[in-house]
């Protein structure tokens, strides 16, 4: 049973984890509460599915890769917590002093974050012309008046020139002993959206640490040598030592998971994904068996930013959410659904107390309507009745906004309120209920590839072929330096833009490589 693979994926509700053999089937799996501290609940689905597996006759030593998904660093940002002082360094003077860093944030999350900013000369055109030579001294000048955690540098168009982007990061690498989070290895073109990724990574470093010697301490604690990997918002993974550079691309991979997962269960490569969880449902579409990337700006605690992400639509409806006589939700029993559902023998009126009375129950639930029957009085039976109109109406709307007119794809339900779905839903040519699906997230986790990208302008001349297998070439690297074994590695995506009213003829290029995991 050698080369055993988990999956761990920590949503709001519920902590799940896998265990798939090598050939790709689930042979363990369990779903348990997440905790405030979000390590709780990791460790508890780990030691769960550990214990299944050696109930099965497997052992921990036949575990080779351990996969996890998690919330640590949205968390953070949303609740202003953990977040590391950063100093913002803008290379665009004078051209990019009208709006200065950080003036769209929040000003909680901008005084949680800042450790000062500035703009210095430096930064490129689109045709890769230096806007004004690059002026360390200013770089110096400003670092040794702040007292920072880390430090964030954007330049104008530094995905398609990151020179001067390289030489503050050895400055400040070599001067300082800081940690450096530079804008062309997060964002695409647009330069405040990719500079609020760039800072936001730099602010989770700490939060990043956490994870990843949380992750390590749980593996060694359970006698596992597995090598451990973190998933990202695309649906790939990425080393530790990855992540640890990149903390910002963990943000969106739950969602990505669930996608991913929904993909492999069901065998099906394009479709809609509804995955119902404890507190909101996340609606996303596989394209190809990946998801559908987002083609606006992402908002992350209140700002804007531009490296990829799921196109994914949340809506707040759950197992957990609580029904009214003339409302659904939006707020949520969550990780505590088994004391306060009524079919749990709680006292308050839940989603999943709806699906049940109207005959939606789980597998292994028969017991459940009984019980709610056995309670119900006239005026809740009419509340559920009525929760199940009014949540089924939620769906049908989300699914039409994500289909986009196409009504020829079916629809892959998941997460552990999937039984929540009617059976037929407009829009959608079927539903799809994949065997394991309450647990697609941590299969998502389990089954991904390591990628890499790159999103530059090029030449469009006679130089565009070299130009374009170069920056093939350098995807396929980033794909390998995310985990990724050399040998195996492909070219997933590859999309040209032509640009117009430039001096010279140039194309807006991104590339996308990905490849199984090296052993």
């Amino acid at each position: 049973m050698a080369d055993l693979r988990i999956g761990i994926d920590v949503g709001g509700t519920n902590t799940d984890a896998v265990v798939l053999d090598a050939g790709g089937r689930v042979i363990a799996k369990a779903k348990r509460p997440t905790t405030p501290e979000v390590t709780g609940g990791l460790r508890a689905a780990l030691d769960a599915v550990l214990a299944e597996l050696e109930g099965g006759g497997g052992g921990r030593g036949d575990v080779t890769r351990v996969m996890l998904g998690t919330t640590h660093a949205t968390n953070a940002i949303l609740e202003r917590r953990g977040l590391g002082r950063v100093a913002v360094v803008r290379l665009g003077a004078p051209a990019t002093t009208a709006v200065p860093p950080l003036s769209d944030w929040p000003d909680d999350l901008r005084a949680a974050v800042s450790a000062g900013e500035a703009i210095v000369p430096g930064g490129h055109y689109v045709d890769g012309r230096e806007i004004s030579p690059l002026d360390l001294d200013a770089v110096r000048r400003f670092l040794d008046g702040v007292r920072a955690d880390a430090v964030a540098v954007s330049g104008v168009f530094s995905p398609a020139d990151d020179a001067h982007e390289r030489r503050v990061e050895e400055l400040v690498r070599a001067e300082y002993g800081l940690p450096v989070s530079v804008s062309h290895e997060i964002g695409s073109l647009g330069l405040l959206e990719r500079e609020n990724a760039t800072v936001l990574n730099a602010a989770l470093y700490g939060v990043a640490g956490h994870v990843t010697d949380a992750l390590v301490t749980a593996l060694a604690e359970r006698g596992l040598g597995a090598r451990p990997y973190l998933a990202q918002n695309d649906g790939t993974l990425m080393t530790l030592e990855h992540a640890a550079r990149l903390p910002v691309s963990t943000i969106g991979s739950g969602p990505a998971n669930s996608l991913r997962g929904a993909a492999y269960l069901s065998g099906v490569a394009d479709a809609v994904v509804v995955d119902v969880g404890g507190t909101s449902t996340d609606l996303g579409v596989l394209s190809g068996g990946f998801p559908r990337e987002s083609a606006a700006a992402v908002e992350i605690g209140g700002v804007l930013t531009n490296f990829r992400m799921p196109d994914i639509l949340a809506i707040a409806l759950g197992g957990g959410t609580v029904a009214r006589p003339h409302a659904v939700g939006p707020d949520s029993v969550g990780y505590r659904i088994t004391r306060e559902a009524l079919v749990f023998g709680g006292t308050t009126a839940t989603m999943t107390d709806a699906a049940v009375s109207a005959g939606r129950v789980p597998p292994g639930a028969d017991g459940w309507r009984d019980r709610l029957r056995h309670d119900m009085s006239e005026e809740i039976a009419d509340i559920l009745e009525s929760a199940v109109t009014r949540a089924d109406s939620m769906v049908i709307d989300a699914v039409d906004r994500m289909t986009l007119g196409r009504t020829d794809r079916p629809l892959v339900a998941v997460g552990g309120g999937a039984f929540l779905l009617p059976d037929r839903i407009p829009g959608v040519s079927r539903v799809i209920r994949p065997e394991h699906a309450e647990v697609a997230n941590a299969v998502g986790a389990a089954i991904a590839l390591a990628s890499g990208r790159v999103d530059t302008i090029l030449p469009a001349g006679e130089s565009r072929t070299e130009a374009i297998e170069s920056a093939k070439e350098e995807a396929r690297a980033r794909a390998v330096a995310a985990g990724a074994d050399p040998a195996g590695v492909e070219i997933v995506d590859l999309l040209e833009v032509p640009l117009s009213y430039l001096s010279e003829p140039a194309v807006r290029v991104h590339v996308k490589a990905a490849g199984p995991l090296s052993r």
